[in-house]
């Protein structure tokens, strides 16, 4: 079982930048792929970025490429991911997921992912 918990949303203007956090608890991440999901209201959870076990490999959705870094502290048991330049259409509530043990350290599919955290509502607006 591993407890995740997001942090670090919030309401941003065009062009600005937030960093999420992810929080693992009661179990470490450290042999687990990790993703971020991304879910705006009316749509399909989609996939974001996806950070390998040790940090030294990164994926990313074409839509964040140069503009979203994920990141990894397995000593604190935390993911992050760096949102800059920020567009409207970025506004969804944010996931970080664990990915399913096998297989490669990402996936597309959300249900390749098993435990997931409550979400944080990144809202960008002018």
């Amino acid at each position: 079982q591993v407890q995740l918990v997001e942090s670090g949303g919030g309401l941003v203007q065009p062009g600005g930048s937030l960093r999420l956090s992810c929080a693992a608890s009661l179990r470490t991440i450290s042999g687990r792929g990790m993703g971020w999901f991304r879910q705006a209201p009316g749509k399909e959870r989609e996939f974001v970025a996806a950070i390998s076990r040790s940090g030294g490999a990164t994926y990313y959705t074409d839509s964040v490429k140069g503009r979203f870094t994920i990141s990894r502290d397995n000593a604190k048991n935390t993911v992050y991911l760096q949102m800059n330049n920020l567009k409207p259409e970025d506004t969804a509530v944010y996931y970080c997921a664990t990915r399913g043990p096998g297989g490669s350290y990402y996936d597309l599919n959300p249900k390749e992912y098993d435990y997931w955290g409550q979400g944080t509502q990144v809202t960008v607006s002018s």
